[in-house]
């Protein structure tokens, strides 16, 4: 059972006792081993009570049948077995028979922390940019949210859905915060984090869809210059983007549990913590695709719509602007949701883009939503700027932007 460090099998052990359980990690992830007839991986009890795990190690048979070439005595380094030492209260060891009754050995092992390389640009863009970039795009999205929550003039049906998607998106980015400390394994589960992740995002783009659909219901009626929206609107909507995100959040949750295979399952690991499988994501990511699409068709119409219309009121050019700022939030989040797709493909390049276009994505939509808008920041000056001395052309809000391109 017990091996020395000279390599010397079944060494007595005069005082020893087994204790039942899984291994103390605290932070650290817990990861499984299996040692069997023709593995890689090689599990030594020594004497001294510490687990040893070999790595990159090969059967003798397997040594023999390989071609010699001259590269042997140049990677003779890289093909020595690496091994570990895992103290007492790290491990858990058991003896595993297969169903052909094939002896082998099972392990749970306490990953060590790996050093961190603070030159490696791999663990920089992951483990601090990244979260960096997060952190600042839950700020700006916050801001996004409060300016047309605080400003009355905006709380109408179109700020409230923009207050809407804004909150979602800073859930999203909530939630993949939370998935990119592996380290903490033990404390939160990632498959909670990754259904959150993935109920706020299609929440999102279901809200986008709701505005795309107001705009090109308002523009085909007769009655445009009539229409005020108001909170019974909102309802609505609130009915459809949040009754069609439960049902599908529903949908790919039963999927994950219940019809997904356990292989697949198993390719999307986090220490030893599953995530959502790939068809629970795909039932997530179909429904967003779709709302491109459909947000697609309300633009190419609308768009017809606006080109023939020839007078314009207040009301009209206010629609207008608020068709222009769907337009440019369809296309922001449309782009950080097909790099977001194409990350999954694990190649570090599209990750990396990944990143980088969800940096963007944020202060994007501050530039659409606040800064691009000329009576968002009117109102910004005249609630924040107490001590300007009154204009003598202010005729108000209302009067004041009357034809005046500011929308």
């Amino acid at each position: 059972m017990f091996t020395s460090y000279s390599g010397d099998q079944n060494r007595p052990v005069a005082h020893f006792k087994f204790v039942i359980g899984l291994p103390n990690c605290g932070t650290k992830q817990m990861w499984p081993v299996l040692d069997y007839t023709g593995s890689y991986d090689k599990l030594v009890l020594l004497d001294d009570g510490k687990l040893r795990h070999y790595t990159n190690t090969e059967d003798k048979a397997d040594e023999q049948r390989g071609v010699q070439t001259d590269y042997d005595e140049d990677l003779a380094e890289a093909h020595k077995p690496r091994f570990y030492d895992y103290e007492q209260g790290q491990y858990c060891l058991d003896k595993a028979i297969s169903p052909q009754h094939k002896h082998s050995l099972f392990a749970h092992i306490c990953l060590a922390k790996k050093e961190n390389n603070w030159n490696d640009s791999n663990f920089l863009l992951r483990k601090i940019l990244n979260p960096l970039f997060h952190g600042i795009s839950l700020i700006i999205l916050l801001i996004i949210a409060i300016v047309y929550f605080i400003l009355p003039t905006l709380r109408d049906l179109v700020g409230n859905i923009v207050t809407t998607i804004a909150m979602c998106l800073m859930v999203s980015q909530a939630a993949d915060l939370v998935c990119i400390f592996t380290d903490f394994t033990n404390h939160v589960s990632f498959i909670v984090a990754d259904i959150i992740l993935w109920f706020s995002l299609l929440a999102a783009f279901f809200w986008l869809n709701s505005f795309g659909y107001y705009i090109w219901k308002t523009f085909r009626s007769r009655n445009v210059f009539l229409r005020v929206t108001d909170g019974r609107k909102y309802c609505y909507y609130s009915v459809y983007a949040w009754g069609c995100t439960a049902t599908m959040a529903v949908l790919a949750v039963f999927a994950h549990f219940f019809l997904d295979a356990d292989s697949y399952k198993k390719e999307n690991m986090r220490g030893e913590q599953q995530t959502i499988g790939w068809l629970g994501i795909c039932i997530f990511f179909a429904p967003i695709a779709c709302t491109i699409i459909v947000n697609i068709f309300f633009y190419v119409t609308t768009r017809k719509l606006i080109n023939r219309r020839t007078v314009y009121g207040r009301i009209a050019h206010k629609l207008k602007a608020n068709f222009i700022m769907f337009f440019l939030m369809l296309l922001v989040m449309s782009f950080a949701w097909l790099f977001l797709t194409m990350s999954w493909l694990a190649l570090d390049g599209l990750v990396y883009a990944h990143i980088i276009v969800n940096a963007f994505q944020a202060p994007l939509l501050l530039y659409i939503c606040v800064l691009r808008q000329r009576h968002v920041t009117y109102l910004l000056k005249k609630s924040c700027c107490y001590n300007e001395p009154p204009s003598a052309n202010d005729w108000g809000d209302e009067m004041h932007y009357m034809n005046g391109n500011e929308y």
